[in-house]
């Protein structure tokens, strides 16, 4: 027979007790639990905030001469079904939308990838939903089609075209075949096409992640994604009080990952490096039917 075995509750008092004293201490000192805050950027580039003036100088120069600037990037993917999407929306007690309790993306309906442009002196927005791979050609891609259905009726005497983007992603600052479909774009369109990096870091600034992205967020907040059809409409419904429209396209073509661009293939672009970090900052100028 095992034997009985009666533990002493006192010192599960006195813990509770001490407990208590603690936290009313930790209380009156304005310490209590809290999360991580996203706030340290970590070393930043010597030439960040000169860099910023570039981009700010181009872009009010662009501006001035009615000239076309835009701010471009991709925003995270987004799994498309009936899924938890952050957020609430308004609906009757005890009526909560139904959505799948795992996030195991849905074969036949895949993930949405939207590459946004923001028209920075129009205020007005451009997305193209991707439903495949966020490629370089796609990136390029979505600028043409915003070209073709808004920008050149916005510019129709452009003869040369801004885009400020981060360093990374399928727009990144190292990215071979970004910079061959930029080419491929001038040479299509006839006009120059210049790039402003922003600097390492600072993606959060980027134009088009806080006039455009966020408030599509906001925008679809609480409402699952359920289909292509359902996102495109709406982001295109994004408003604000300042003016922002808002135009969304599906592009449903597959882009092929891992490609990969020659020595030869970079020596034939007529890119020219401005003066100031040329790797950041750079223009393509047409070639010649010929070049």
């Amino acid at each position: 027979m095992g034997r009985l075995v009666f533990y002493s509750t006192s010192v599960s008092k006195s813990q509770r007790h001490l407990s208590v004293t603690v936290d009313r201490l930790l209380g009156h000192l304005g310490i209590s639990l809290r999360t991580n805050s996203k706030t340290r950027e970590g070393a930043s580039h010597p030439d960040r905030n000169a860099q910023f003036e570039h981009i700010n100088a181009h872009v009010a120069a662009f501006q001035a001469a009615g000239e076309p600037a835009i701010s471009v990037d991709t925003k995270k993917k987004e799994l498309v079904g009936d899924f938890k999407n952050a957020g609430r929306e308004l609906r009757p007690k005890g009526q909560p939308e139904p959505v799948r309790v795992h996030d195991f993306a849905i074969p036949e309906l895949g993930k949405a990838v939207p590459y946004g442009i923001y028209d920075i002196a129009d205020n007005a927005g451009w997305v193209s939903l991707g439903i495949s791979h966020d490629t370089a050609i796609f990136s390029v891609e979505s600028i043409r089609r915003w070209w073709y259905e808004l920008g050149a009726a916005r510019y129709p005497i452009a003869t040369r075209m801004l885009i400020t983007a981060d360093c990374g992603g399928s727009n990144g600052v190292r990215l071979r075949l970004w910079k061959r479909e930029l080419q491929v774009l001038a040479d299509e369109l006839g006009i120059s096409i210049s790039v402003c990096h922003l600097p390492p870091g600072t993606s959060k600034w980027n134009k088009v992640e806080h006039r455009l992205f966020a408030f599509i967020t906001q925008n679809w907040r609480g409402k699952p994604l359920v289909s292509h059809q359902v996102i495109i409409q709406l982001i295109a419904n994004t408003t604000t009080d300042t003016g922002l429209t808002v135009a969304c396209r599906l592009d449903n073509t597959t882009y092929e990952k891992g490609i990969k661009v020659s020595d030869a293939e970079m020596a034939t672009l007529n890119i020219q490096p401005a003066n100031f970090h040329g790797e950041w900052n750079y223009t393509f100028v047409p070639r010649r039917p010929d070049g």
